[in-house]
């Protein structure tokens, strides 16, 4: 068994120091900490805590949202067209399993290697969260009566999804192994890679064209219930990215030797790739214009929001694209002014229209 003291109790799930005294909040870390991390208190990352507090007052389920106005439009024949159902389909085909992928991440590698409890807290809650938007797509996808086998199978079936799933997983494989371990500068930039690419890619960048596409039709009164649902999983997704960002962060802090040049420099290749994937998706699920947008829009919105992420984690900008193409996004993600945005039965959180969305 080892000391108490040792990075290999990090699990807390090992002896008990008998006699001990209380732990100090300066000796927590985010990493490799020595800390015991059963307690809680004294709390150290204050942001992390006040992240979970945030998203137990968001608290929300699908099955609150009416979905008879979308059953209804989704079964007339003209109801929409058939770029419209392209762009659902192949939408709700990605987000159904993203989901899973990013709960798994979180609890298969993320958990086991964050070293703080606060942190710890705020990724069980978001856990939960991830399972309630698993469940928003099964929902979805039983009330308009769609092929579930098609729809959950997406991410193996349409090659724009596979790309985009496969490139993430890459980053995780290795974190995922029960003999990994971080302590090393090379394993401790692999688990920021990890951070990286499920909280500031998935996250942060490859939901947001989804939530473009199904926003605007709500914009327009067409499948209001989903949007509804969407705009609730956003608002959760905004914290989760928040957190990340925060958690990365921290780490350069705490641990100033990873970062260095080179390793910037393969952040900024990976942020690249990641909005080639995601302008690549755009192109497939909208391959003419509809509802306002267009793949070449979706683009330019997803620079603007790569840009944005690199500035959040300390890079200089990749493309310099100067405005964000959909303005209207602010708008439809401010939950104060979701009485008058949607036609349904709206259910009230206190704390969502205080979230930075961008």
């Amino acid at each position: 068994m080892q000391p108490p003291g040792s990075t290999e109790n990090a699990s807390g799930l090992g002896e008990i120091a008998r006699g001990a005294a209380p732990i100090d909040a300066d000796d927590k870390r985010m990493i490799n900490a020595r800390a015991d991390v059963n307690q809680l208190l004294p709390l150290k990352y204050t942001w992390a805590w006040e992240k979970y507090l945030a998203g137990c007052a968001n608290h929300w389920m699908p099955t609150e949202v009416a979905m008879q106005a979308d059953i209804a439009l989704w079964r007339s024949p003209g109801g929409l067209t058939d770029d419209e159902r392209l762009m659902l389909t192949r939408n709700l085909g990605f987000f159904a399993t993203a989901e899973s992928l990013v709960a798994n991440n979180i609890v298969l590698a993320v958990y086991r290697h964050l070293t703080n409890p606060e942190c710890r807290q705020y990724l069980l809650r978001q856990s939960f969260e991830e399972a309630v938007h698993t469940h928003t797509f099964q929902y979805v996808c039983e009330s308009l009566g769609l092929d579930e086998g098609a729809l959950f199978n997406a991410y193996r079936e349409v090659p724009s999804i596979t790309e985009k799933d496969a490139w993430a997983l890459r980053w995780t494989r290795a974190l995922s192994d029960p003999d990994f371990r971080t302590g090393t500068p090379e394993n401790d930039r692999a688990f920021l890679r990890d951070l990286v690419a499920f909280y500031v890619v998935f996250e942060g960048m490859w939901f947001y064209t989804g939530f473009a596409q199904i926003l605007s039709l709500g914009r327009r009164n067409k499948m209001v219930g989903i949007a509804e649902q969407y705009q609730y999983i956003l608002r959760d997704e905004s914290i989760h990215l928040n957190f990340g960002i925060d958690c990365i962060n921290q780490i350069k802090i705490e641990n100033p030797h990873l970062w260095t040049a080179e390793f910037a420099a393969e952040i900024r290749t990976m942020l690249y790739e990641a909005c080639e994937l995601e302008v690549a998706y755009a192109r497939d699920t909208m391959p003419r214009g509809m509802l306002g947008l267009t793949a070449e829009s979706c683009e330019r919105y997803l620079r603007f929001i790569t840009d944005r992420r690199a500035e959040q984690i300390g890079l200089a900008p990749l493309f310099g694209e100067p405005e964000n193409p959909f303005p209207w996004m602010s708008e439809a993600m401010d939950l104060r002014k979701e009485k008058n945005f949607f036609e349904t039965r709206v259910t009230e959180y206190r704390t969502g229209g205080s979230l930075d969305w961008d």
